[in-house]
């Protein structure tokens, strides 16, 4: 059958063993043995000593179903009849208490007076008292040890400076905003322009969504979801989100219907991807407890695939061969897509992780619910120092600090920068750490560096000498990967970087807090740094020391340099040339190392020579030249990011000055680009943006719109009155509205041309809104399109695009625009739309004729819920038009109160 597999039990009996599971989490993570007072583990974990071969031997029964009692497999239903049938001979029943001593709980109803816990000589005993039923009794007892087991690998989450203080994850876990989205589309960005891009976007509307309730549809919804793919930047919390699910289970805590999960994480799957395992074989090498099991008759299986941005193999889902059996034997990626695609195992659950540009890797037919991990909002950055903080006051003071400098706190929504700020503030604040309290990001990162510096000398009494090779090396590293785009690296990687295993092994064991060393499958080993900025900033730091000791530009290689500046210069090129922007936050951090602070605390790392201070202010003056250039609103707003890390302010306050005068002028391009930063970097959310507050109605060129978009989209209402709209403005305005962030609820066109650029095409202009009306994006309330050129061709395709969409649009007007019978008519087909929600409709001076008013008196009658104001003056409507429009009077559902 295509469901079924069986899981035999194991000849040699004893300790139960598990592979180590590597899972990046944003912080430093180490898995350490359970506290006694807490859990007694069942045996004493051993690493897998598995040898690679092209053929791995496994215990595998290939016996038929009729040879068994109970068929050994994964099935549809909602409950096993193992547990059916422990259920009705269940007499009484006792707590099981295991995995917290401040209560007992029970793990799973079904367990009943089968187990309880012992604790003796430093080991767990399982009583199970005899029932008749000693299959049964056996599988649970096994789910009972994987919990434990599970327990052990994700209880603890590292994030303390001090290695040998462990945290509880459930001590330090911060509930993280989780959003439902169906959007699939791939967003390339530099994670850090989403994450700014996120802290502006309104949430009133949105429903979080529980970790515990991922897999629960919502209230409308009725059909279940098998496939979650669950999106978000790095560090923002997927990992943490999965092992908080895990523990949650293994506690009993929430979805006990849920016999058992499988964490198969790509970092460790990548391992794996040139040998060829079935199902069944892949379990018993990432659970090795899975092979002590006689029979398995669960029916919930639980499979998560966290980092689907780490894989290293190829999915082809279109031309992969077909799988059923769980006992065949193919490639993990084909393992993989036939699980997703639901061909093996029908009715298990998949969990997918990813960071948002991997994402579209999963057709979206495969996948019944896509959610986005959000990070922390205010109240939840809030909470998090709150617990990492034992002194409420320093807490307070650091909170304070954070939300004074708005490019930290907005940082604030991934939550290692929390942990990253926490370590850093908390030793300054509280321990009078001499030095600036960090204001920059470059400054909070260059600090948390020295702090672990400091750490490693007075542990190891390492020289500097020695730091000085190791970080170099590291930041090599982290400069060749972070070109490469990867975030995880294997041996061959490090070799590059002349990098041996061995030196790999002295840095993570030192670097505890920045480097990382993880054992994957057959002894292999997996390498990160703590998070992306972590090797952004490192790899700034390998560019910046590189030239300050030898005069070396590693950024281009062919020229020789005289000054820092050249460096920069070359920084700010490729930055820009990158149309993901991935290197945007290394390019904050390369000119922020040149900040006099910030090389003062280098000096602690290495002994730098010459003065900066002529070649930083030659880069000013480059930067201030590139923002003036016609550069996209993103780029310049990173730019602006980078004066900041060189404390150079002068363009914000310039820009400042002008919005307190009240007075409107003529505005640069970069002074355009300076208010754009102002507003976004705003604390205060952008209720509505009037350009025209700005500058008069005939300067507003295409330029500017560009310019502006990102207000728009972050606005909720937006008023835009200028004189001509042209291609380049139009298609900036449906991008911006249609974009996954915006905002906009009310947009006012008024007196507008619409103009793309070959000939006055007004109703071209109006399909490309539909664009934006029609998208599931689009939550536009408010739609005024006063003389705009609208006829009855634009009216048709407005009207199509308003019923594909139908659900939010509250007020639409379209006065002086000559629409005629056949305009009206299609407006008539969108009122009586059962879905339209339209409350407000004007349409003065639009060329309606007498015999237009029957369609809209029928369109009213047919749909009479929802519009309440309809305005017709100044048409050609006689006697007969008035009469049809009358009569709706008498109809019982009449709702209109003007007309």
């Amino acid at each position: 059958k295509c469901n079924s597999f069986q899981l035999k039990r194991s000849t040699s009996s004893g300790s139960v063993s598990m592979s180590s599971l590597c899972v990046h989490q944003y912080s430093q993570m180490e898995i350490a043995d359970l506290d006694t007072d807490n859990v007694s583990p069942p045996s004493k974990m051993r690493k897998p000593q598995i040898k690679r071969s092209n053929s791995l031997k496994y215990s595998i029964s290939m016996k038929s179903e009729k040879s068994i009692e109970l068929p050994i497999g994964f099935k549809n239903g909602d409950s096993s009849s193992v547990h059916r049938k422990l259920q009705k001979k269940r007499s009484h029943s006792s707590e099981l208490s295991c995995v917290s001593k401040k209560r007992d709980c029970s793990l799973h109803p079904s367990w009943g007076n089968l187990h309880s816990v012992q604790k003796e000589e430093g080991r767990t005993e399982i009583n199970i008292t005899d029932t008749g039923h000693s299959r049964e009794a056996d599988t649970i007892t096994h789910q009972k040890k994987f919990k434990l087991n599970l327990m052990k690998t994700f209880k603890c989450l590292d994030g303390v400076i001090k290695q040998e203080k462990r945290t509880l994850l459930n001590e330090i876990y911060t509930e993280l905003y989780i959003t439902e989205g169906d959007s699939r589309e791939v967003n390339n960005e530099h994670e850090v322009r989403q994450i700014e891009a996120a802290c502006r976007r309104t949430t009133t509307e949105e429903t979080p969504i529980q970790c515990n309730d991922i897999f629960k549809p919502l209230s409308e919804q009725d059909k279940p979801i098998r496939t979650v793919l669950t999106k978000g930047v790095a560090g923002i919390g997927k990992t943490v989100s999965v092992q908080k699910f895990i523990v949650d289970w293994a506690e009993g805590k929430a979805n006990q219907d849920v016999q058992l999960i499988f964490p198969l994480p790509f970092r460790e799957l990548n391992l794996m991807k040139d040998q060829k395992l079935s199902l069944m074989e892949l379990l018993h090498v990432f659970f090795k407890e899975t092979k002590e099991t006689e029979m398995f008759s669960w029916e919930k299986v639980l499979f998560i695939f966290d980092g689907l941005d780490e894989c290293r193999f190829p999915l082809d889902f279109q031309n992969t061969v077909r799988v059923c059996d769980v006992t065949e034997s193919v490639s993990v990626p084909v393992l993989l897509i036939n699980l997703i695609k639901g061909n093996l195992l029908p009715s298990a659950l998949i969990w997918i992780t990813s960071r948002p540009a991997a994402a579209d890797q999963i057709p979206s037919e495969c996948v019944h619910r896509v959610t986005e991990v959000r990070g922390f909002n205010d109240p939840q950055k809030e909470e998090y120092f709150r617990k990492r903080i034992s002194d409420q006051s320093l807490a307070n003071n650091i909170i304070t600090h954070l939300k004074s400098l708005r490019s930290l706190y907005i940082m604030c929504h991934i939550p290692v920068f929390c942990w990253i700020s926490a370590a850093v503030l908390e030793r300054m604040l509280c321990e009078a750490e001499s030095g600036e309290i960090p204001k920059t990001l470059t400054q909070m990162y260059t600090h948390f560096l020295i702090i672990q510096i400091n750490i490693i000398r007075e542990k190891y009494s390492k020289k500097q000498e020695s730091d000085e090779e190791m970080f170099l090396k590291l930041g090599q590293l982290a400069f060749e990967q972070l070109k490469k785009g990867n975030l995880i690296f294997y041996e061959e990687d490090l070799r590059e970087c002349g990098i041996d295993v061995r030196e790999a092994a002295v840095y993570s064991g030192v670097c505890t807090q920045i480097f990382r060393e993880e054992f994957g499958l057959h002894q292999s080993k997996v390498y990160c740094f703590v998070h992306l900025s972590v090797q952004e900033h490192l790899a700034a730091l390998y560019v910046h020391l590189m030239f300050k000791m030898t005069k070396r530009n590693v950024l281009e290689h062919s020229r020789s340099f005289n000054a820092i500046s050249d460096v920069h210069k070359a920084g700010v090129v490729q930055a820009l040339k990158s149309e993901t922007g991935h290197l945007d936050l290394f390019l904050r951090f390369l000119l922020g190392l040149s900040l006099e602070s910030n090389q003062k605390l280098l000096q602690a790392l290495v002994t730098q020579t010459g003065s900066s201070s002529q070649s930083t202010e030659e880069t000013f003056q480059y930067i201030k030249r590139k923002i003036s250039e016609d550069l996209p609103t993103e780029k310049s707003i990173n730019l602006f990011h980078c004066l900041n890390e060189l404390g150079d302010d002068s363009l914000e306050e310039e820009i400042q000055r002008y919005l307190k005068s009240g007075k409107q002028r003529k505005l640069s391009s970069s002074q355009w680009s300076a208010l754009v930063f102002v507003l976004l970097s705003s604390a205060q959310e952008l209720e509505e943006f009037d350009l025209n507050k700005y500058t008069s109605p005939e300067k507003i060129t295409d330029l500017v719109l560009v310019k502006v978009m990102p207000v728009i989209a972050a606005s909720r209402k937006a008023n835009i009155q200028c004189h001509t709209f042209k291609e380049r403005g139009w298609s900036a305005l449906v991008s911006a509205l249609t974009s996954e962030t915006s905002n906009i609820r009310e947009l006012h066109l008024a007196v507008n041309t619409l103009d793309l650029s070959w000939k006055k095409l007004t109703d071209s202009g109006v399909k490309c809104l539909c664009a934006v009306l029609e998208n599931p994006h689009s939550k536009v309330e408010t739609l005024r399109l006063q003389q705009c050129g609208v006829s009855d061709e634009g009216c048709a395709a407005l009207s199509s695009a308003l019923r594909s969409n139908p659900s939010h649009l509250r007020e639409l007007d379209l006065s002086y625009n000559n629409l005629g019978d056949s305009g009206v008519k299609c407006i008539s087909a969108l009122l009586e739309n059962p879905h339209c929600k339209l409350e407000t409709l004007r349409l003065w001076d639009c060329g309606i004729p007498d015999e237009s008013c029957a369609a809209l008196a029928s369109a009213l009658r047919s749909n009479p819920s929802h519009l309440r104001h309809l305005n017709l003056s100044k048409n050609k409507i006689g006697d007969s038009g008035v009469k049809c429009l009358s009569a709706l009077k008498d109809n019982e559902n009449y709702k209109l109160q003007t007309l």
